[in-house]
């Protein structure tokens, strides 16, 4: 098949699960354009079957701001008709979805569009009025819409008041990438002999909850010797270093800034610390469970269907910081309980969420959508 793929080229869970679904599909011998503001992140060096397609935009005096939106729909119609693909699939219903939904209008060939929901652009997105009507257009003008959740699902519905039937297809790990023992070297750069490290890394908003996650930290520093890893950036970012100083803890927590590449942070950890308020499926917590590292987090939106509370992690109400270092205890102190609970996390990860099965549960979906029989 010839498939389209649009998505954020920064760093966050939705441009990383889009990269890697379109590098997937490449390898299945599918051809793959992804049409981008920019090259993507993780897709770096060339790989066969992979195009990208970069809009470039011109500036007029008139106009205060470039019209980036106007100019990728265009850019999909010319690649649609240019390379006769057979499917765009948009990640993110703004502005992904909606361009699509312009660029089959506006191309020759009837071109079918796959919308996948990620999180944010339902929970604060959709929150701006003024946005509202036309997040519900793309979705609903989509031939089929996916979301990395149940939880997303239904909240999509409720929240934008539509019957739109949204698919359930799970993000996916390469377990190959993300696996246990794969950061023996840079645990020694980061520890001591002796000592335990917590992890988390994210966008720094405050969805997040990052003074949590210092709290959290402080707790179980007092207890046993242990090091804090905070990796990203953000809006919460200098909040996070003046609680770390008021609490004296600058000596046992690094701050690392963007990390591209986090598989060997992750497998150097020993516990992941995800106290968010929202998280539509929680990435980073698949990851860690790959690398066989047990989760601290919340019951907020879908991490539960990725952590197994009292199996893979142990979760928590939001904002319950107290029984969260006591759970991140219990486990580094019992030896038994967190191998089992390693073990457990890799299982997991390799049997629900595993690439290869999303790759073919995406698969079956552009087949579907374009009347093609399996080959």
């Amino acid at each position: 098949m010839r498939i389209g793929i649009s998505c954020y080229p920064t760093i966050g869970g939705s441009g990383a699960v889009a990269t890697e679904l379109g590098k997937a599909l490449a390898r299945k011998g599918h051809e793959v354009h992804f049409i981008v503001t920019d090259v993507p992140f993780r897709l770096g060096t060339f790989i066969e079957h992979v195009y990208i397609h970069a809009i470039d935009t011109a500036t007029y005096p008139v106009l205060h701001t470039p019209p980036y939106d106007f100019s990728l729909a265009a850019l999909m119609a010319k690649v649609v008709d240019d390379y006769q693909l057979d499917v765009i699939h948009a990640h993110y219903a703004l502005p992904f979805a909606v361009c699509a939904f312009l660029a089959r209008q506006m191309a020759k060939r009837d071109v079918k569009v796959v919308t996948t929901l990620h999180g944010t652009d339902v929970t604060v997105l959709a929150q701006d009025e003024s946005l509202k009507q036309v997040m519900k257009l793309g979705i609903e003008k989509s031939d089929v819409v996916t979301a990395v959740s149940h939880s997303l699902s239904r909240q999509t519905n409720e929240l934008f008041d539509t019957d739109k039937h949204i698919e359930c297809v799970y993000n996916f790990i390469d377990t190959d990438v993300f696996r246990p023992n794969a950061g023996q070297n840079v645990r020694r750069s980061l520890a001591k002999p002796g000592e335990r490290v917590l992890l988390h890394i994210s966008n720094f908003r405050q969805v997040k909850r990052i003074c949590d996650v210092i709290q959290i930290f402080a707790r179980v520093e007092q207890e046993i010797p242990t090091r804090l890893v905070l990796v990203g950036e953000g809006p919460e970012y200098s909040a996070a270093r003046h609680l770390v100083q008021d609490l004296g803890l600058m000596e046992s927590v690094d701050f690392l800034g963007k990390q591209d590449e986090v598989a060997p942070l992750v497998a150097a950890a020993d516990l992941l610390l995800l106290p968010s308020s929202k998280e539509s499926f929680g990435l980073v917590a698949l990851e860690a469970m790959a690398c066989g590292i047990p989760v601290i987090g919340s019951t907020a939106g879908g991490i539960p269907e990725v952590v197994q509370h009292g199996v893979t992690g142990f979760l928590r109400e939001v904002g319950d910081v107290e029984r969260m270092a006591s759970d991140a205890l219990r486990l580094l102190r019992n030896e038994s309980l967190y191998v089992n609970f390693c073990a457990n996390a890799r299982q997991r990860a390799e049997t629900c969420f595993h690439i290869r099965d999303k790759v073919g549960e995406y698969e079956a979906i552009y087949r579907r959508v374009c009347g093609m029989s399996r080959e």
